[in-house]
């Protein structure tokens, strides 16, 4: 009873002080808005909005410093269920969610909705299957259960190595973000803002740890949920007299389905630009236009999987103090994820409507004079607008790109204009011509929505590597303090190196942060719960297990996407379409001319032409575009420099990127539903060599009964140091 009466005094005081930190936020929000109408200048607008924010996530951090192995690791385990559930939420919200779910909605319509289910439904996962169990547990991380439950440290190892692979993927899609904001809001340029970015990170979690991290996440998770519905909830209000964008949601839809047919109509947009499906169907949300059900269904499932498999994830309910609370918190995790997830289709909808009422079908030549689109020389400026295939820079730049197409007409077509997904959610506001104030609410909420999950993300590796590798297997003698210190160096370390990863600007945030989901669910998810449900399970099947499912998913994400002629020819990979694009075979060409420096009359360029002739099915593949198996026996025929050349211009073609690879149900599986072959393939061993190998021992089936068991205390606990 004391502790419960504890627990409820602690709760009223984060109540008020959570309560004070909501209002003058509110207050902050207030005066800028003043600001910005008495004619402050918009970027030092912007800069009170990063840097405020900034501030007070770095002194809640500085505030909660910690010298305790408790309360670095774990916040002492005393964080009630309610706030637990909004740190989570927080540390859910990535870049992905905030910056790029709205842009994939917008990008694919319907088939975007595999996200969202993929992602909230990942919670009941993990209520009923994993997190109650590892709370009780009672360890600091989740290769501290591999350990227990498998026997050894080779478990511990390969579940830090998938760790490790999925959460740096993962926390370098939260750097890039930090590096879009910073870079659209300070001016800065993208590597600098990726740095500053870092620095913020680490003000927020290097000194207190996960007791920093926590408190750091609500105070975020407050400011990416007003900031990420405010600008819906104006448009709604203004277009419908009705501010809850989830209720007008329809309406946009049919707006949107009214504008598509028009554009169509009028000759600015085809049906297959718009997406087109098996009946013959096209637009926003007409299903399967982007994507096969059994993809959409795949990526539903390994989102699902990975979600319930994410170790900073399963980290936040190690915090709390019982496991009847982790499993309330996951209940209040729901419905925190809910208030965003349930905007975020209505948001891609009123931007889509936004485009398609003012820049499709604007004329090429009033750009310039046009203050209500000068929002695409803003983005464009830092490589996030496309139009007429360059980046969107000036108005004289996309005057004479458009003027060099061919036969354009002078005014701005569906397929001329190209938003990057990263870029609709932070740009809406610039979009609808809303005030700059809520512009850079916008942009706080995506820096907070970034750095609340990189110090998520950060903190699971450095634990990781801090207590299951250091102190675990090399110093088990270690004094808290150098534990400490270890911690915090290696939190640099990592820290560091995803944000060099990230100034290179890979891929986009999306799919970055998919291939994380897909290498945790086949890599750990297998181990996990049959290591809590099925005692038969025995440490040498999770390793073989674990080592399965993770080689299958890596090596299809890695040969699909940048290795696919050696998918083809070594993996047995198919191509998803009878044909390659002609662009595939353009490529080679080019590649080809390239060897031969663009001489005609060079050696080797006859000798390519020659090696063409003698074959009619090389000359048609090269020419035309063939099947991608045809194409490579033509290329792999030619002179070694030129076959070089063509080959790996096959490999860097877009056309052949994540287009080869298994099928499965008559539909080739994409690289970000590699889990689909992987999860099995990490369930079949495990279950097999459990079969063919010595049960564990009574001891240990005893204590997994125990774990299952929702009454009774922590199984396990750790000494202080």
């Amino acid at each position: 009873m004391a502790l419960r009466s504890e627990t409820n005094d602690f709760s009223k005081t984060l109540g008020r002080v959570f309560a004070v930190y909501t209002g003058g936020f509110i207050a902050f929000v207030a005066l800028v808005a003043i600001l910005e109408r008495i004619g402050v200048p918009g970027p030092i607008l912007g800069y009170m909005f990063v840097f405020f924010t900034i501030g007070i996530y770095a002194l809640i951090g500085i505030l909660s410093r910690t010298m305790q192995v408790s309360e670095y690791y774990v916040a002492g385990r005393r964080v009630p269920a309610f706030y637990n559930g909004m740190a989570t939420a927080a540390d859910w919200m990535s870049a992905a969610s905030f910056i790029s779910m709205a842009g994939t909605l917008y990008a694919l319509g319907y088939d975007g909705l595999a996200y969202i289910l993929g992602w909230t439904g990942g919670y009941v996962l993990v209520a009923i299957a994993v997190a109650p169990y590892l709370r009780k547990f009672g360890a600091y991380t989740v290769p501290d259960f591999l350990y227990a439950r498998y026997g050894g440290k080779l478990a511990s190892i390969i579940g830090i190595v998938v760790l490790m692979s999925c959460s740096f993927t993962y926390v370098v899609a939260q750097i890039v973000g930090t590096g879009l904001i910073a870079q659209r809001f300070l001016g800065m340029d993208y590597t600098v803002a990726v740095y500053v970015g870092l620095v913020g990170i680490l003000m927020c979690s290097m000194l207190g740890g996960m007791r920093a991290v926590t408190w750091t996440q609500v105070a975020q998770y407050i400011i990416l949920v007003i900031a990420y519905c405010l600008p819906v909830v104006v448009l709604s209000a203004q277009k419908f007299g009705l501010p809850f964008p989830q209720l007008t949601y329809g309406w946009v839809l049919q707006e949107i389905a009214a504008r598509e047919d028009g554009l169509v109509q009028q000759g600015l947009a085809t049906a297959a630009q718009l997406g087109v499906n098996a009946a013959g169907d096209y637009g926003h949300s007409v299903p399967f236009v982007r994507s096969d059900m059994v993809n959409f269904f795949g990526l539903v499932l390994c989102l699902m999987v990975g979600t319930a498999s994410l170790p900073h994830v399963l980290m936040r309910y190690f915090t709390t103090p019982s496991v009847r609370e982790a499993r309330m918190s996951v209940a209040w995790t729901l419905l925190f994820v809910f208030f965003l997830y349930f905007t975020a289709p209505s948001y891609a909808a009123f931007a889509k409507l936004e485009v398609y009422s003012n820049v499709i079908g604007h004329q090429v030549s009033t750009l310039a004079t046009d203050p209500s689109v000068g929002w695409l020389f803003t983005w464009g400026k830092i490589g996030l607008v496309k139009i007429c295939g360059v980046d969107a820079v000036s108005a004289k730049d996309v005057l004479d790109a458009c003027a060099a197409i061919p036969n354009h007409t002078g005014v701005i077509r569906y397929a001329d204009l190209r938003l990057d997904n990263d870029a609709i959610v932070i740009a809406t506001p610039e979009i609808a011509g809303l005030p700059y104030v809520v512009a850079g609410l916008v942009a706080a909420g995506g820096l907070a929505a970034a750095l609340s999950t990189a110090d998520g993300l950060l903190l699971a590796i450095a634990n990781a590597l801090s207590h299951d590798i250091y102190y675990k297997m090399i110093n088990a003698n270690a004094p808290t303090a150098r534990r400490l210190l270890v911690a915090r160096l290696l939190l640099i370390v990592v820290a560091v190196a995803a944000a060099w990863t990230a100034s290179f600007r890979p891929a986009d945030i999306v799919n970055m942060v998919a291939w994380a989901f897909s290498l945790a669910a086949a890599g750990l998810f297998p181990a996990l719960v049959l290591g809590i449900w099925w005692k038969r399970t025995t440490g040498i099947a999770a390793i073989l297990g674990m080592s399965a499912g993770f080689g299958v998913t890596l090596l299809y994400l890695i040969a699909s996407r940048y290795y696919p002629v050696w998918g083809v020819e070594v993996l047995g990979f198919s191509p998803f379409m009878d044909t390659v694009v002609p662009g595939t075979a353009a490529a080679v060409v080019a590649a080809a001319q390239k060897v031969a420096g663009f001489n005609a009359q060079a050696p080797e360029w006859q000798a390519f032409l020659a090696a063409v002739a003698k074959d009619p099915a090389a000359a048609f593949a090269v020419k035309q575009g063939l099947g991608l198996d045809q194409l490579i026996v033509a290329v792999k025929a030619l002179p070694a420099p030129l076959r070089d050349a063509g080959l790996a211009a096959a490999n860097a073609s877009p056309a052949v990127h994540s287009n080869v690879g298994w099928f499965m149900f008559g539909s080739g599986i994409r690289n970000i539903s590699a889990a689909l072959f992987g999860l099995p393939a990490g369930f079949l061993v495990m279950v097999a060599v459990s079969f063919v190998t010595p049960a564990p021992s009574k001891e240990l089936q005893a204590f997994i009964d125990e774990i299952r068991k929702p009454s009774g205390g922590v199984m396990m606990s750790e000494r202080s140091g």
